[in-house]
């Protein structure tokens, strides 16, 4: 009888279009295995949105997949199944993290003492980082001719169907998910999520269904608007590898021939924003310091004025600016925010109230549910300024103007924050300015003219100093 082999399973949570394990099943008998790995990343271990998520996602996989739960470093506890299982081969798919490299580098390494193969596969990326280069070899920094090197390689490959793996018998221990303590308990933060979200490889496919069906139509245009719903809601199934990004391609470039070109325009933008994700992992690959870093070296020195009162404010979504606090709000309740709201939130925490840009990463990696190591950092850094393809630093969003051109009648702002339900339309976005304000809601923290005013004053210092 051949030995069986391991599928490490990672972020890579699904049956259908995984190479990986597709490969392992052709190998032998699967023994599949997860890790919960909070040594290796550090400081970067899953946030508590992550890890509620995580534990619904591992748990709709157990109902199809026969999962040995561990935890620990992830070398080390390979090391350990591999001597305790006998597995000839160990198959996983590739990470793109800071800390990845040197961790499957550290893998192969254990294979190769315990005489056992080592496979890795690409899945979670449409295209491999080091396979997009300019034209002089280097990688991208700017995402429009990225998007065009990817887009000049053609369609990616045709997305493949479900793995036929026969699972190993073994003797290895199988511990309950419970075990891993992934859910909050008391207070349970994360009762809101239950009906926002089904995780898992089901509700992966029910999302894509959904958005083509109903959330196509007008992307392009409806994608920013926070009253209404043109968002895929896809980003933490494909965070999580619930669902593949060649699988959503592919359904949405079958969505748009059937359409008969009436789709093209918003499905091209769609399309677009998940080669942004590519872009984001693309910087991080090539630059592991781009998650802490800014990419600018001029932003190293920024004069920040880091206010722990004003973050606090920040994170409760009690600004005293609607939209910005709908957006806090709306992520604290359901474990996601509007992207939209996101530009919006992280302009007001960096350009009005001056705070470091990680301090709003960080806070967004442990409260987000799709809280991407790639995606994150981009982001924040395009809203920053300091990022690579990066809005300019002078840009900073008025939240009155976004409120009224996103949400014109305040329906996005109504529905998270309660005290300004019986605010007009015409004062939602500035609700001091009524007679009687409304109770229990904030004047704003800050004087929006004045606090543009002053982050163009610190850009200005530092252009200052960097043509010196």
């Amino acid at each position: 009888m051949s030995a069986p082999v391991i599928m490490w399973f990672r972020q890579d949570l699904r049956m259908s279009d995984h190479p990986a394990l597709s490969a392992a099943a052709l190998a032998g008998a699967v023994i599949p295995l997860f890790i919960l790995d909070d040594e290796t990343p550090g400081d970067w271990a899953w946030g508590g949105a992550s890890r509620w998520w995580l534990h619904r996602s591992l748990d709709a996989l157990g109902k199809d997949v026969p999962l040995v739960l561990r935890r620990g470093r992830s070398d080390v506890v390979l090391a350990e199944v591999l001597r305790d299982s006998g597995a000839g081969a160990v198959y996983f798919t590739r990470d793109y993290a800071p800390w990845a490299g040197g961790l499957e580098h550290r893998v192969k390494t254990v294979c190769e003492a315990a005489g056992a193969d080592c496979h890795r596969y690409g899945g979670y990326l449409l295209h491999e980082p080091e396979s997009i280069r300019t034209g002089a070899g280097e990688f991208f920094k700017v995402y429009t001719p990225f998007s065009r090197a990817c887009q000049a390689k053609g369609s990616p490959r045709t997305a493949k169907g479900r793995a036929r793996a026969t699972w190993a018998a073994h003797r290895l221990e199988r511990p309950p998910l419970a075990s891993l303590s992934l859910l909050p308990t008391r207070p349970n933060w994360a009762s809101g999520f239950e009906s926002a979200w089904q995780p898992g490889e089901d509700g992966a496919r029910a999302a894509l269904g959904t958005f083509l069906d109903e959330g196509l139509k007008g992307y392009a245009e409806g994608r920013d608007r926070l009253d209404q719903q043109h968002t895929s809601r896809l980003s933490p199934h494909l965070h999580w590898g619930e669902i593949s990004p060649h699988q959503v391609w592919q359904a949405t470039e079958q969505a748009m021939a059937a359409a008969g070109g009436v789709l093209d325009h918003d499905g091209g933008k769609f399309l677009k924003e998940v080669l942004w994700r590519e872009f984001a992992y693309h910087l991080v690959h090539h630059v592991p310091s781009f998650p802490e870093q800014p990419f600018r070296p001029e932003f190293a020195d920024f004069p920040w004025q880091a206010n722990a009162a004003a973050l606090r404010r920040w994170q409760r979504g009690e600004t005293g600016y609607p939209v910005v606090d709908a957006g806090m709000r709306e992520l604290w309740a359901t474990g996601v925010m509007h992207n939209r709201a996101r530009m919006i939130t992280a302009s007001f925490l960096i350009k009005h109230l001056l705070q470091p840009w990680q301090d709003g990463e960080r806070w967004f990696w442990d409260t987000l549910v799709d809280a991407d190591i790639g995606n994150n950092a981009a982001s924040w850094q395009w809203v920053a300024g300091c990022g690579a393809d990066a809005a300019p630093y002078f840009r900073v969003f008025n939240p009155f103007l976004q409120g009224e051109k996103f949400d014109p009648h305040g329906t996005y702002v109504k529905r998270w924050i309660p005290e300004l339900h019986d605010v007009p339309a015409e004062l939602i976005h500035k609700p001091w300015e009524m007679s009687a304000p409304p109770k229990g809601y904030p004047p704003p923290m800050v004087d929006h003219a004045r606090a543009r005013a002053r982050a163009l004053d610190s850009f200005s210092a530092i252009k200052k100093e960097t043509a010196a």
